[in-house]
């Protein structure tokens, strides 16, 4: 059902202190249901002012002017043809100004920009017959308010007269909406047979002209916080959610019908944690009606549409191609953006009104950029921490996004970010001018999970060949699995002794319904694989084994146990978390294979000393480093892997987790 609050400005919405605000700002944004419109005396670039402050809720009708101007929240046009009639009649500025000149009372308010009206100051002395007579003779209207303003106005212009017409376009029922004022330039608005409220401290001539309505509310408390008070007594708002002293912010619930493709990785991380019994609120956006599948996760309803336009366009096409410095891929589309810009405001208001006093607040990744500056002005006191997991771009990679600078303004609101290497942490404080405080934590495997697994697990059928080269990767073109194929393809050029003796099997599932970005990739790879094998097969083999679907973690395992060279060839990596388990589940064999790791994964700072490390940048250096790969002694890849498992160590996602909130919770805020 539709629910509208139709608001006076000053006094009323902007009326009370900023706690008040804060808490009616909270509750119209736990209800998007509640539709808000604007009914004001200001004009549409006064109001544009009173929109830069965090705490006023955004409308998507307004009603300025004193009822003479009528605008689509969302671009500020015109609503016509109903601006037009709320005008007709109107000779303009200059006559009304002329035919009124002899009235010394009257002072024109030439500080406020006017459209459709004059407004004037008056005391009310001045407030004569003559004066009502000489408006009556032009064929227009007026309305005196708070003892001082007398505003001129075309004959069906009003307040009351404009939501009526709003209201009839848009087939609002009266009992769907709730009006709020304090001033007899309101009173229109109650005369329109809807719910009304009467904020404390209201005119009193007006209280007195509203009269005794069993629809008007008339509660003690001014401005905000009286406009809250009827919300609540209609049903329209419920009571402030708990507050909780530590809010995760992640855009992705965990899933709700389905086991995790992996126990590894943030989902997996955050579901063991506060599954574990960790104190605090896991916000996630959710496009699908699905119940929560934890106590302590608070769900940011979108829609469909929403959604797309936030994560399929404005994530995928515009800011991870910048973030995997590929910025030529990048597109920036403006309806996009607004999606990213409004999911971050959702973000922003579901955590304001759940975070304790002086709470800790956990976002994390790219997703969710724009939500540090939208929080710091809504709630000065919160700790403000994001974790990177993903690469952070060189200075002047960053900042070829045309919205550069409007995340740098976000970002340099945090208190401290994290990411998985010192050298992305270098990129990101070098691309803000007043970089927070930044901390190194790479993200680990739960090894002993993987490690079990392994050892009650059967490797997977392999080919009947020599070498199987393995890669396990959703389909991306920052994987660069175009460019292994075309490796393997120089590869069987330059070793003939190698054809019918190497298979590479890559299980690449393809990503989340509606994203498009990786369509090209996609057709490009397919085509490869299809030119390759049939320039190389022979009979009962073929050089690429290509599996476009998800396995389950177990069958991902028993793929790890049947390699003999694991293959990561990341153009950008934050870490890659699959070479982890790869080393986990190899481990526990006599006979490991060996592990072929990109330059620019998180994951080659930890592992350079044991991987052979590759360029997917360069063609020649692929085919060399495979090539390398396939000829090492079995002694020398049991040295690699045992080297590979020190290096892996033993340290648990949960501790991670536990060690990054605790980072947060000690860096230092600006005062």
């Amino acid at each position: 059902m539709s629910r509208i609050l139709v608001t006076d400005l000053d006094g009323t919405l902007l009326g009370g202190d900023a706690e008040d605000r804060r808490r009616l700002r909270e509750a119209l944004a736990r209800h998007p249901e509640v539709t808000v419109v604007f009914a004001t005396g200001r004009g549409p670039d006064s109001v544009r002012e009173v929109l830069r402050d965090p705490l006023v809720p955004r409308p998507r009708w307004i009603i300025a002017d004193v009822g003479a101007t009528l605008l689509d929240g969302v671009d500020f046009s015109p609503v016509e043809p109903l601006q037009g009639q709320l005008r007709a009649g109107w000779p303009g500025a200059p006559q009304v100004r002329a035919a009124l000149e002899r009235f010394r009372a009257l002072r024109y308010q030439d500080e406020v920009p006017q459209d459709g009206r004059c407004s004037y100051y008056l005391d009310p002395a001045g407030l004569t017959d003559e004066l009502a007579s000489a408006v009556a003779a032009l064929g227009l209207a007026w309305v005196y308010s708070g003892d001082r303003y007398f505003d001129v106005l075309p004959p069906e212009a009003s307040k009351g007269g404009a939501l009526r017409a709003l209201a009839e376009k848009l087939n609002w029922p009266a009992g769907s909406i709730l009006v709020a004022g304090d001033s007899l330039n309101d009173l229109s608005l109650f005369r329109l047979g809807t719910h009304g409220v009467v904020v404390g401290g209201a005119e009193a001539a007006f209280d007195a002209a509203v009269g005794n309505d069993p629809l008007v509310h008339r509660p003690d408390r001014p401005g905000a916080a009286g406009i809250l008070t009827a919300l609540q007594a209609l049903g329209w708002v419920a009571p402030p959610p708990a507050r909780h002293a530590l809010v995760v912010g992640y855009h992705r619930p965990p899933p709700q019908h389905r086991p995790p493709a992996s126990p590894n990785g943030i989902l997996p991380t955050l579901t063991s944690v506060f599954a574990d019994g960790l104190p605090g609120l896991w916000v996630a956006a959710t496009s699908a009606p699905a119940p929560p599948s934890l106590d302590r996760l608070s769900l940011v309803p979108l829609s469909a549409e929403q959604w797309s336009g936030y994560f399929h366009r404005a994530c995928k096409e515009t800011l991870w191609p910048v973030l995997m410095s590929e910025p030529e891929r990048s597109v920036l589309d403006p309806d996009s953006w607004a999606a990213y810009r409004a999911v971050n405001a959702r973000f922003a208001d579901h955590i304001t009104a759940r975070a304790a006093p002086g709470a800790t607040v956990w976002l994390h990744d790219y997703n969710l950029w724009l939500v540090p500056g939208l929080l710091r002005a809504a709630r000065p006191d919160l700790r403000i921490g994001l974790f990177h997991h993903t690469p952070f771009p060189a200075p002047e990679v960053f900042a070829t996004l045309p919205v550069a600078a409007e995340l740098r303004a976000s970002l340099a609101c945090l208190d401290w970010a994290g990411f998985h290497t010192a050298a992305f942490a270098s990129h990101f404080r070098r691309a803000l001018p007043s970089p927070p405080r930044t901390g190194v934590h790479p993200l680990g495997v739960d090894r002993p999970a993987v490690e079990a697994l392994a050892r009650t697990r059967t490797p997977a059928s392999r080919p009947a060949v020599d070498h199987l080269v393995l890669s396990v990767e959703r389909l991306d073109y920052a994987k660069a699995p175009v460019q292994k194929v075309d490796a393997l393809d120089r590869l069987l050029t330059t070793r003939p002794d190698l054809r019918g003796r190497v298979t590479f099997r890559l299980i690449c599932p393809p990503p989340e319904p509606g994203i498009t970005a990786y369509d090209t990739t996609r057709d490009l790879l397919e085509h490869r694989i299809t030119e390759v094998n049939a320039l190389w097969q022979q009979a009962g083999w073929q050089p690429v084994d290509y599996r476009p679907h998800s396995l389950s973690f177990a069958e991902v395992v028993d793929e790890y146990l049947a390699a003999d060279v694991f293959w990561v060839t990341s153009l950008q990596d934050g870490m890659n978390l699959t070479a982890k388990e790869f080393i986990a589940a190899q481990s526990t064999l006599p006979h490991p294979g060996i592990l072929v790791l990109s330059h620019h994964t998180g994951a080659a700072a930890q592992f350079a000393p044991a991987a052979l490390l590759t360029d997917p940048h360069s063609p020649d250096d692929l085919t060399t480093q495979l090539t390398r790969a396939l000829t090492t002694t079995p002694t020398e890849r049991r040295t690699r892997m045992t080297h590979l498992s020190t290096l892996l160590g033993h340290d648990r996602p949960t501790d991670w987790a536990t060690h990054v909130i605790d980072a947060i919770r000690q860096s230092p805020q600006d005062t």
